[in-house]
């Protein structure tokens, strides 16, 4: 009897055993240490980076900036495209049935609304709408979500040949719409704008196409906002 009582005991551990990886592997943890973290990149022409080599892309440069810093982070998901506004981004984001959550996700729109003259009220609802997307893609984790701000193109030769100061006041007031969301969200908000205007005087920040930035543009946004970035995934 006590021999059968002891190899109960010992098949009951050895279940126990088998079963403990399995018990954590769904509730220990979200994730594997191994496995990369997942990085979402939603936007427009300059997230999908129109006339640059998809190397050059600034989501590409931070993934790869973010992996020289040790963050095991995968190649990023972007959900993109030139002359999308706020409403057609949403529209290709339902299309697109995410039902992923990310550790990473980032948002930059805005800038078609401004071109196609849509009133600023529509941009504020529209972005609040998709920076709360962008919440629910990050699993309701704040601090993995971070907002670019809107460059200025009035500065390129494209944005010369229209009206530069009317484009960059109301890019302003767009990217103060975008400011006050997202404190009211508690999500990180990176001013790129400054770095963009830069292109007025150098014109190697321009791509080819002589409207949207070049890659070494992209690379100086990456540069002011790695650090930020790589501390928002620990």
């Amino acid at each position: 009897m006590l021999s059968y009582v002891k190899y109960a005991i010992v098949m009951q551990n050895l279940i126990l055993l088998t079963l403990l990886p399995l018990i954590c592997l769904t509730g220990c943890q979200d994730r594997l240490p191994d496995t990369p973290q997942s990085y979402l990149a939603l936007g427009d022409s300059y997230t999908i980076g129109e006339s640059v080599p998809e190397t050059e892309r600034w989501p590409v440069l931070l993934t790869a900036s973010l992996r020289s810093m040790g963050q095991n982070i995968a190649d990023p998901r972007i959900v993109a495209r030139t002359g999308w506004t706020t409403s057609e981004l949403s529209a290709a984001i339902e299309q697109a049935q995410i039902s992923d959550t990310f550790e990473l996700v980032s948002l930059l729109i805005g800038v078609n609304n401004q071109y196609r003259r849509y009133p600023i009220a529509r941009y504020e609802t529209e972005f609040t709408q998709l920076l709360e997307t962008a919440l629910a893609f990050a699993g309701g984790r704040k601090e993995r979500v971070f907002v670019l701000s809107i460059p200025d193109y009035g500065v390129t030769p494209f944005g010369q040949q229209r009206n530069p100061a009317q484009i960059a006041t109301e890019l302003d007031q767009y990217n103060q719409v975008a400011r006050t969301i997202c404190a009211s969200y508690e999500v990180a908000f990176y001013d790129i704008t400054p770095i963009s205007r830069e292109a007025l005087s150098d014109s190697s920040l321009i791509a080819d196409d002589g409207l949207h930035p070049s890659g070494k543009m992209y690379a100086r946004w990456v540069s002011l906002i790695e650090k930020e970035v790589k501390k928002q995934l620990r």
